[in-house]
């Protein structure tokens, strides 16, 4: 990041999360987001090649996160122990990136042919099946999959509400829509 404002890197940043959550990935242009900072579109461009590395960056941490997660689901020994860890690991995932799930809404499913998020079908897939506790029945996979799309949905809804809060509510409702692992 040699010769690069890192204020404007991270204005830029900044604006785009909000771009994004505002209209949209899709539907946001760097013009968009250079507007809202106050320079030009080849600014924007020195700090990002691309809105897709824009959102690469945005989503760095989450990302980050998610890797972590799916190491310690494949680390687990017992369908119990994988159930607690992966509804734990997502809900947390979920409340600390919540502005970033948000960002997702809508337009998850194209994102996921972009090569850096390619990746994640295959962790939604792992993760629903631990949440399910690698039952093969379909209640079980039907609602884990449901609730762990509902809480990628709306967890971004709740800005009024703590972290602690949303995470026990959260829990909660999952552990009563599963059945839990023996």
């Amino acid at each position: 990041m040699a010769g690069r404002v890192p204020e404007l890197h991270d204005e830029i940043l900044a604006a785009a999360a909000r771009r994004f959550a505002f209209a949209g990935y899709k539907g946001t242009s760097l013009q968009d987001i250079a507007r809202e900072v106050g320079c030009s579109k080849a600014a924007v461009l020195y700090h990002f090649p691309s809105k897709e590395v824009l959102l690469s960056e945005l989503m760095a941490p989450a990302l980050a996160v998610i890797r972590a997660l799916e190491d310690s689901i494949a680390a687990t020994v017992g369908p119990a122990s994988a159930q607690r860890v992966a509804m734990e690991g997502f809900v947390d995932l979920a409340v600390r990136f919540r502005r970033e799930m948000a960002l997702l809404r809508g337009e998850f499913r194209e994102l996921l042919e972009s090569p850096e998020f390619a990746h994640l079908e295959q962790f939604a897939d792992r993760l629903v099946d631990a949440v399910a506790g690698h039952s093969d029945r379909p209640a079980a996979r039907i609602a884990a999959r449901v609730m762990l799309a509902g809480i990628a949905e709306t967890s971004g809804d709740f800005d009024d509400v703590s972290d602690e809060e949303l995470r026990e509510t959260l829990l909660a409702l999952l552990r009563g829509a599963l059945e839990p692992t023996d």
